[in-house]
């Protein structure tokens, strides 16, 4: 982490202020067991969605994986039109760190690995909490994923930020080294906890 005193926080979204997993929409529509652990593990898979992140339409990766697993076509089709149910509760403690900095006037941005065309629904239903946010960088919008340093450059750029006066935070390492790269304080999120008092050490918070 820089020794810098940032004046902005740069927040990732998914495990960080929301929890997320594909679990929570598909085990609405398949038994609990060995099958929904199988689908989970073998065909909706991370690697899969990612392509979601980086810009690519729903309709022609559903496509594809229902080329592969015909015989799961219609649970593939579901991932789309029902995103939002794969993000869970907001995570405990940050939304209410969010407002804390959003009360003391520090500016608050995002930079998020998330689908062009999810986004908007999520961002609708989530207002109350982004309409504290200035401006949030979407992957799939910019066709740019963490931890590439484009969209971490590009997000500066169109923040109006210096990298030495943002902090970043971020569940997944590599994107927080990534962060760390271009010049940011970038945190390895854990929990709210431990969020706080990193903040309070940065003179964000009391």
């Amino acid at each position: 982490m820089s020794t810098a005193n940032p004046t902005a926080v740069i927040f990732d979204v998914g495990r960080v202020l929301y929890d997320w997993n594909p679990r929570f929409l598909y085990e609405r529509l398949i038994p609990q067991g060995e099958a929904l652990d199988a689908f989970l593990r073998d065909v909706v898979t991370y690697d899969w969605h990612f392509q979601h992140d980086a810009g690519r339409d729903f309709a022609d990766t559903s496509a594809e994986l229902a080329a592969r697993y015909p015989h799961h076509a219609d649970l593939i089709a579901a991932w789309g039109p029902r995103f939002i149910e794969s993000i869970g509760d907001p995570v405990p403690g940050m939304h209410a760190i969010v407002e804390e900095l959003d009360g003391r006037g520090v500016p608050l941005f995002a930079i998020t690995n998330f689908s062009h065309e999810f986004w908007p629904p999520f961002r609708a239903r989530e207002s109350a909490l982004f309409d504290r946010f200035r401006d949030v960088v979407v992957s799939g919008a910019e066709r740019l994923v963490k931890p590439d340093a484009a969209i971490y450059h590009l997000a500066l750029a169109r923040f109006g930020l210096d990298p030495a006066k943002a902090v970043f935070v971020d569940d997944n390492e590599a994107n927080v080294a990534g962060a760390a790269a271009v010049g940011m304080a970038a945190l390895h999120f854990t929990d709210a906890p431990t969020f706080r008092r990193e903040l309070v050490a940065l003179r964000l918070l009391d």
